[in-house]
């Protein structure tokens, strides 16, 4: 079978060379029943994978603090050892504590859902990591500088302080999980036998975390039942697409054989451009790969098609990134941002700032700020006519501060506030276009730039593809670049965008 492999089943190339005239990202009208779930799934809810990481990140902060607070209390600051024995001696156990509990897999959910039934693991675990910096003590001659009693009562406090959070975590998981909370939402993309069979299997999995909120399927009824086990058909992958506009989806599971490569390969075309986990399922697959080729809902193995870009913790980073960044942006820029708004002010009337709708993450319209470089009464906020060299509607003042994109400092803000990121692909104007084409009509997949949240500046901007679009090649340049960063994200590349980004600016051949 073509374009197939045991890691990575269907390339990027392979899906977006497949034809479809129809694919523009947007999606089709919903119907009233698609509406009226989709609507329920508006709110974002909390991953397992946070939740878990969070139990970690609490542990370990638990261990060291209760043996920081014994030794305090019960040995006192003035031990006559080694002021940094104990110290290291508390950080080694509480990470090796850490290790073997992921070694044992208490941080999956069905351990954090019941405390009860993995007590005596956690409780092994914190033991074994305790004899294993005794034993280190041991071989390097400073186990006699160690208080016996500190070390037991650190033993009793660590795990009392642990369980505790574990059965609290664990009500607060049980809540969450009956009000929707904490879930991973699925809509399953195909119907009939196999759709069914697919849905019992993932229901069956002890302690699932899959809400599955619906099924679309293109065949019609004839072919593919309007329900299937108990779930309704809410409409065809067009209107799937639109779906995925509202509810907050996180997987897309294709109930399909893998043998049907042309009929995946041209739902996949549709759906690539959307923020969401891609999934092929595999349950009952004839064909059969190495089993790391798998991912697994509980047993139910899955192929991985795509992964949503940026999510999770990647996206908790990020965010901490765009915060401190912009924060110390708005701090060194502050003086050019006050002499810009006065200089604005005082050559023509209106507004210092102009606000322009465009497209933020997942298609969602955000309203975006820059310094107002044009004669208020001539501002063009739809990007239909984009400003070209020696544009009359730009003032004197505009034109300086389009040239060195001094208009587009007051976006540091749009990312503190979250509407934007410090780097990503560039928002475009809900309506701009490129002659008489908008820019969805131009690239194919363009939408898939919307995958992660827009940035102030980005790869595109740093190859030099910034500025007049005034022809297809130039979009399609720029959308080219957004995705190669969205494939290759990682903070290093932020980094490094950020910082070639005042070298990049010197090129003004495009600004104006």
């Amino acid at each position: 079978m073509s374009g197939l492999d045991s890691t990575k089943p269907f390339t990027l190339e392979a899906v977006r060379a497949v034809e479809d005239d129809e694919d523009r990202g947007t999606g089709g009208p919903l119907g009233a029943v698609a509406q009226q779930v989709a609507s329920q799934y508006r709110e974002t809810s909390a991953s397992p994978v946070m939740v878990s990481g969070f139990m970690r990140l609490a542990e370990f902060a638990l261990f060291v603090v209760t043996g920081l607070a014994v030794f305090a209390f019960y040995v006192g600051l003035d031990t006559g050892a080694p002021g940094w024995l104990y110290p290291v001696g508390i950080l080694t156990a509480s990470l090796l504590a850490l290790a073997l509990l992921e070694f044992a897999e208490a941080y999956q959910m069905p351990a954090l859902r019941n405390p009860t039934a993995h007590l005596g693991r956690v409780l092994v675990m914190w033991g074994a990591a305790l004899a294993a910096v005794a034993v280190i003590g041991f071989l390097f001659k400073v186990s006699q500088e160690f208080s016996r009693v500190w070390f037991a009562l650190w033993f009793a406090g660590g795990f009392v302080s642990v369980m505790t959070l574990r059965f609290a975590v664990s009500r607060l998981i049980r809540r969450w999980s009956r009000n929707g909370r904490i879930e991973r939402r699925a809509v399953i993309v195909g119907g009939g036998q196999r759709a069914e069979e697919l849905i019992r299997s993932i229901e069956a999995q002890p302690f699932n975390d899959i809400r599955i909120c619906g099924l679309f399927d293109d065949r019609d009824d004839t072919r593919s039942p309007p329900v299937v086990a108990g779930y309704p058909k809410l409409g065809n992958i067009n209107e799937l697409i639109a779906f995925a506009r509202i509810a907050r989806i996180d997987m897309l599971i294709v109930a399909l054989p893998i043998t049907a490569e042309r009929r995946v390969l041209s739902l996949l075309k549709k759906l690539w451009v959307l923020p969401v986990d891609i999934r092929l399922s595999a349950h009952s697959n004839e064909l059969k790969f190495r089993p790391r080729a798998y991912s697994y809902i509980g047993s139910v193995p899955m192929l991985d098609i795509f992964d949503r870009p940026i999510h999770d913790w990647d996206s908790v980073a990020k965010r901490l990134f765009d915060i401190v960044f912009s924060l110390i942006g708005i701090v060194v820029f502050a003086p050019v941002m006050v002499a810009t708004a006065l200089a604005i002010k005082l050559e023509s009337r209106g507004p210092v700032f102009f606000r322009q709708k465009r497209h933020g993450f997942n298609n969602e319209t955000i309203e975006v700020y820059k310094f107002r470089s044009m004669y208020t009464d001539q501002c063009d906020p739809t990007a239909r006519n984009a400003v070209v060299k020696n544009d009359p509607r730009v003032t004197r003042v505009g034109r300086f501060i389009r040239k060195t994109s001094i208009d587009e400092l007051p976006q540091f803000f749009n990312a503190l506030f979250g509407s934007l990121s410090l780097v990503g692909p560039r928002p475009h104007a809900v309506s701009a276009q490129t002659r008489d084409r908008l820019y969805e009509e131009v690239v194919d997949g363009y939408f898939a730039r919307h995958r992660v949240k827009p940035g102030v500046t980005g790869w595109a901007q740093i190859n030099g593809w910034r500025g007049e679009i005034d022809n297809d090649e130039k979009i399609r340049r720029r959308t080219e670049c957004d995705l190669y960063y969205i494939e290759n994200w990682s903070l290093w590349f932020d980094l490094k965008i950020l910082l070639l980004t005042p070298v990049r600016l010197l090129n003004t051949e495009n600004a104006y």
